[in-house]
């Protein structure tokens, strides 16, 4: 199945939409502060999910696994730029926010085992959203706030990935919706 001209030309007005924020937020404040790289690599991750929806989706009709996998691609997304930007567990530059790579790993590898099946899919997203709570978990062993800035603190690091888990549990859910439809 190939993507229509029309939805890839959707796709392509609405990541350059996109773009534009962060563009016409550095003409207002110094806090934005995009290199031509950072434009290239979003740009380039965001094309990548796009097209990656679309080859998924037009396989499967059912609207719960478009939604559940349309869910999972923007958590791992949210979760990516996040943690790239200004970190989740103190600053990007700080060595525990490398754990939630993990996230990732889990992602890719359950999708590909599971085939992008619903039910496999489902596990795969319950999974990563447990992966997601345990790494601030790790994190706090390894690197106690004594030792490393927790920014904002603890809590709000426990709840910042509380909700990056809750996005990756109700796309599990719809996944499971879309399993159970399927038989």
């Amino acid at each position: 199945m190939t993507i229509s001209k029309k939805r890839l030309i959707w796709w392509v007005i609405l990541i350059i939409c996109l773009l534009m924020i962060p563009l016409i937020a550095m003409k207002f404040t110094n806090e934005v502060n995009w290199k031509l790289s950072d434009f290239i690599i979003m740009g380039a991750l965001l094309f990548g999910m796009a097209i990656s929806y679309e080859v998924i989706a037009q396989k499967n009709i059912k609207k719960n696994y478009r939604i559940a996998f349309g869910l999972g691609l923007l958590g791992a997304f949210l979760l990516f730029w996040v943690n790239g930007a200004v970190g989740i567990i103190g600053s990007e530059s700080q060595d525990a926010n490398l754990l939630y790579g993990a996230v990732f790993v889990v992602g890719l590898v359950g999708a590909i085992i599971s085939r992008f099946k619903p039910k496999g899919m489902s596990i795969t997203l319950f999974v990563a959203a447990l992966v997601q709570m345990l790494v601030p978990t790790i994190a706090l062993l390894i690197w106690p706030p004594s030792t490393v800035a927790w920014t904002p603190s603890v809590v709000g690091v426990f709840l910042l990935s509380g909700f990056f888990a809750l996005l990756f549990i109700i796309s599990g859910m719809l996944f499971r919706k879309a399993a159970s439809d399927q038989q």
